[in-house]
């Protein structure tokens, strides 16, 4: 059996452990939190390099890709400074081509729910498969990445204007600790409900659940939710807000969703890859990602409240 850990520093109390068979492999995966812990998240990761098959980083991102540009995320090498052997990823793979499907599914699969394309996609710059799918698919759109990440109540409506703001915000978000832009540790637990009015604009809220389960209202009717890493106490909020459809980009097993990193990490596994992931100069990885997802095959999960 191969073994795909990811290590996050987000709170332990989201850990979790299964079996799945990927591309007639069987792979166990494995989520380990450390609870904001960087220093032991990097020391997790040296005890078990070249003992696992392929680490997610999660809780953090090792960067962001926008369209082919890659901003590394400096402040976050750190955590895998002792891993030597064994593959790295963050879920960028999955976030370019997995997340990518959503339109296609809320299309295909919710028979006509959605009359009114409203998306608020709570940080574009993170998720650019998923902001991709609503622009292609004639969205009208709010991102709020100067929101999630500085606390600004303000939209962003445009490709132009997310492009716009990441030229000017990547290469000092890059230099930042990561803990400036996204909360770890505890702070995961922490509800802290704003930006209210675009909550209730959009027909579909996009993005990942700690962002959208720390600001969103107590109540949202009707909405369809697009994100990942939903654990069975995020899918009851979500029940008891009144949301109709939860979509999860990656699948629920053994009733939780694991994030990007994790299921990427399981796919290289799979793949028996031995050699680094450099999403900088990615070779023909995504190729290689894009055609498991298509063999397994693997799609955004729908589940109706």
């Amino acid at each position: 059996m191969k073994r795909a850990v990811s290590i996050s520093i987000g709170s332990s109390t989201r850990d979790k452990k299964v079996e799945i068979n990927l591309l007639g492999e069987q792979i166990q995966i494995e989520r380990i939190g450390t609870d904001g812990d960087m220093e032991k998240a990097a020391q997790l990761y040296g005890e078990l390099d070249g003992k696992v098959d392929a680490f997610g980083v999660g809780g953090a991102l090792l960067g962001i890709m926008l369209e082919n540009r890659w901003a590394t995320m400096h402040s976050v090498q750190s955590l895998i400074k002792y891993v030597k052997t064994t593959p790295v990823v963050d879920g960028t793979g999955l976030k370019l081509t997995l997340e990518n499907q959503v339109t296609r599914v809320i299309n295909e699969d919710l028979g006509g729910y959605v009359k009114e394309k409203r998306a608020f996609v709570a940080m574009a710059i993170d998720r650019w498969g998923t902001t991709r799918a609503f622009l292609d698919d004639g969205y009208d759109c709010v991102f709020g990445d100067l929101m999630f990440s500085m606390g600004l109540p303000i939209p962003l409506r445009t490709e132009k204007s997310v492009q716009n703001l990441a030229n000017i915000l990547l290469p000092v978000m890059s230099r930042l600790p990561f803990n400036w832009l996204y909360p770890i540790g505890e702070k995961q637990n922490i509800r802290e409900p704003k930006f209210k009015e675009f909550y209730n604009w959009a027909t579909v809220v996009a993005g990942d659940c700690h962002y959208i389960w720390r600001h969103m209202p107590e109540k949202l009717p009707g909405r369809v939710i697009v994100t990942n890493t939903t654990t069975p106490s995020d899918q009851e909020f979500f029940k008891n807000a009144g949301v109709k459809y939860l979509i999860t980009t990656t699948p629920i097993l053994d009733g939780r969703s694991f994030g990007t990193n994790m299921m990427e990490a399981a796919i290289v596994a799979a793949l028996g890859r031995k050699e680094p992931v450099d999403y900088g100069n990615p070779g023909n990885y995504f190729d290689q990602i894009e055609e498991a997802i298509k063999n397994i095959p693997l799609r955004p999960q729908v589940k109706e409240f």
